[in-house]
């Protein structure tokens, strides 16, 4: 009887599950204040809109390319390793910076391999990740932790640019990414100190399966059968091509449109309050439990992601802009960390990493093309437009979704038994 009401904040009740969390947070931070310190070093140095575009490009196509063999990693190995693998690499991505800008010899080609190993570091944690949270909580309280993991994620994202600024002006550039090296290793030394693998609560790690690239996308064909599943994949990638990482690049030509006050001032605002959306939703969520991690949930919180990015395109009020971005972020969130429970509890526990790693090609690779919905296509018709459209296209693509499903909207985030 008491299972049926979840608890609130369960997996940071988890005494195994709640440093995770916040060292999580913490290497997060540091991912955001690198960008911050170098994207500054490299336009004030070369003026290349090139490079900047590379700087997004190298960012997702590491999780596009990927995803699913790191999935076979996760699967094969013990994910403390793996997730101390990609935090290493992001500490010493951070330390060839220093050293290059210490000197004085950096290059673009230098930038362009910091750039791409930063990416493969990201995309190396993502399946890790997760099969680290489902081992602290189990099935039960997965929809918590895969929460409070992307809120907690999310302050990392709200608080990173802060942080590398005050980093940049009070340190400058050098100093401050020496420094960022150090928020990366409370993640690091908690892997140290759990006894979770990944892995432990199915008994060990199986080591039955190779890990290639080609034998890893052989989880295609093991969950193509199951429509649900395949349904929420695509729904995680309808939100990532068609609005993904475009709207922080758009940001600043709303704000000079809404022209509320100062540009700059109206342009911080925005950004705040669509990472406060993200926070603020996560944490509301938790707190209330209105929206169970089911797949009608998904279907309907990717729908209210698109509706209120629609309207926010189509906005020439702030406040009501402001308004609509914080709604956009909870749902954004809700969309994110539901449809992930889902997976995850869907998936075959021999292939979850795979899975996963399917699921982060689809939610996080195809992030690069919201460059294309909207940027390019917004040079010939209008950011405003470009966006407009794209989010009535993620509402048309989410409809689509839930009739192919063709169950309940209620149905069980998990199967039978």
């Amino acid at each position: 009887m008491t299972a049926a009401a979840p608890r609130r904040f369960a997996a940071l009740r988890n005494p195994d599950c709640r440093p995770y969390l916040f060292g999580a947070a913490l290497a997060m931070m540091a991912d955001n204040i690198e960008h911050v310190i170098t994207y500054w070093v490299l336009w004030e140095k070369f003026h290349s809109p090139a490079l900047a575009g590379f700087e997004v490009i190298s960012h997702w196509v590491p999780f596009l390319l990927f995803s699913v063999y790191f999935g076979g990693l996760a699967d094969r190995f013990d994910c403390r390793r793996v997730i101390q693998a990609a935090q290493a690499l992001f500490m010493l991505v951070s330390a060839l910076w220093g050293v290059l800008l210490l000197t004085g010899t950096l290059q673009i080609w230098h930038a362009c391999v910091l750039l791409v190993l930063h990416g493969l570091a990201g995309s190396l944690w993502g399946p890790g990740e997760q099969l680290m949270l489902h081992d602290f909580v189990g099935d039960e309280d997965l929809g918590s932790a895969v929460r409070l993991n992307a809120t907690f994620r999310s302050l990392g994202v709200l608080f990173g640019p802060v942080i590398g600024s005050a980093l940049l002006l009070g340190l400058g550039p050098t100093a401050g990414i020496f420094v960022n090296i150090a928020f990366y290793l409370p993640l690091t030394i908690f892997l140290f100190r759990t006894r979770f693998t990944g892995h432990t609560r199915e008994g060990g790690i199986v080591r039955h399966a190779r890990v290639g690239l080609v034998d890893s996308l052989r989880v295609l064909r093991t969950i193509r059968a199951d429509t649900t599943l395949v349904s929420m994949i695509v729904l995680g990638g309808l939100g990532s091509f068609f609005i993904g990482a475009s709207m922080q690049s758009a940001m600043p030509i709303f704000a000079q449109d809404l022209g509320a006050g100062s540009a700059g001032t109206a342009y911080g605002l925005l950004l705040f309050a669509n990472g406060a959306g993200g926070v603020l939703g996560g944490l509301l969520l938790e707190a209330t439990g209105w929206i169970p991690p089911t797949v009608g949930a998904a279907i309907a919180s990717t729908l209210a992601y698109g509706v209120s990015t629609l309207f926010f395109a189509m906005s020439g009020n702030y406040v009501l802009s402001v308004s609509l971005l914080v709604i956009g972020g909870v749902a954004s969130l809700a969309s994110m960390s539901i449809g992930q429970t889902v997976v995850q509890l869907l998936a075959p526990p021999a292939d979850r990493g795979r899975v996963i790693g399917v699921y982060g090609v689809s939610a996080n690779g195809l992030r690069f093309g919201s460059g294309v919905t909207v940027g390019l296509f917004g040079a010939v018709v209008g950011v405003h437009w470009s966006l407009g459209l794209s989010a009535a296209a993620l509402c048309v693509g989410t409809v689509l979704a839930a009739l192919v499903i063709r169950r309940p909207a209620r149905a069980p985030a998990r199967p039978p038994g």
